[in-house]
């Protein structure tokens, strides 16, 4: 591959990353409309594993040993697994998807200090300033929305999506490298789908209606959110610190709330455009690398 088609990727993955990511939003908001969040959650693991057998089938591709197979495993259940059915069961519990956003966006931080330990990451003072001022553009964004408490298991919910989406994402960088990503991600997407399908039959209806809404949404979730944009996210581990990628996760809720602007037509106040300066700022400060470092 080309030097220089490498540098067009590298420059490229964090942006398309961050869209990808945030329009997961739209998709959800179509397709939980007309299926329980395991449900849909089930159908939507058990579609990805399917194509995924294809392509291996066809491909041919190297299976990991048997250790590799189970640290995808474990990443597949707390990257897919306890954050997606985490934050999917707190909104359905009374949680407002604004404060659902706000405690999950609290991942940076935690992911910088968890890092410093385990990875043996050093986050300098600038990069500190930049993960705060990310806290902070949250803040003002979402204040008007922390209204919505919601009922204890919705908190117990979204901190436990908070705590998947951490430490898997540590948990890959620290052993998901050198692993073929076909049957690496069979496995982890395998592994969340016995989980949606064993809470789906424990507590939820299982009722489905299969319009064109659902199924338009569950295909955009499929090859874009469960293909695209986790191949992006594991290249971006592979490729940068944990606490830059990371903070990637500060842009996602302004550029859903630009999305929600131009499709629905919802309000942006003044204030979340100031917000989103300060979230700029302080991904930018967490990113940035001195001439020579």
């Amino acid at each position: 591959m080309p030097r220089s088609f490498e540098d067009v990727i590298a420059f490229a993955a964090p942006g398309i990353f961050v869209l990808l990511w945030a329009s997961g939003f739209v998709g959800a908001k179509l397709g939980l409309a007309y299926a329980e969040p395991l449900t849909f959650l089930a159908l939507r693991m058990a579609a990805v594993v399917a194509i995924l057998a294809v392509i291996m089938l066809a491909t041919r591709p190297k299976w990991p040993s048997a250790a590799g197979m189970v640290h995808s495993a474990l990443t597949g259940l707390m990257v897919h697994g306890l954050y997606l059915g985490g934050v999917f069961v707190a909104i359905e519990n009374g949680m407002s998807a604004g404060l659902s956003a706000l405690i999950v966006s609290l991942q940076p931080v935690l992911t910088s200090t968890i890092a410093n330990r385990w990875l043996g990451e050093r986050v300098v003072a600038r990069q500190w300033l930049g993960l705060a001022l990310g806290l902070l553009r949250v803040y003002l964004v979402l204040r008007e929305k922390t209204a919505g408490q919601g009922t204890p298991l919705a908190w117990a919910a979204v901190t436990v999506a908070l705590l998947g989406i951490t430490v898997g994402t540590l948990y890959q960088k620290g052993f998901g490298g050198g692993t073929d990503w076909r049957p690496a991600l069979a496995v982890q997407y395998a592994a969340a789908d016995v989980l949606f399908a064993l809470g789906a039959f424990a507590f939820e209806t299982r009722v489905v209606h299969f319009t064109p809404q659902f199924l338009f949404a569950l295909g955009y979730l499929v090859f874009v959110l469960s293909f695209a944009a986790i191949w992006l996210l594991y290249y971006l581990i592979r490729h940068a610190a944990a606490t830059r990628v990371t903070s990637l996760f500060y842009l996602v809720p302004p550029t859903t709330t630009l999305m929600a602007w131009l499709l629905f037509d919802e309000r942006m106040v003044p204030l979340a455009l100031l917000g989103m300066l300060v979230c700029v700022a302080g991904v930018a400060l967490v990113n940035w690398r001195p001439a020579g470092a």
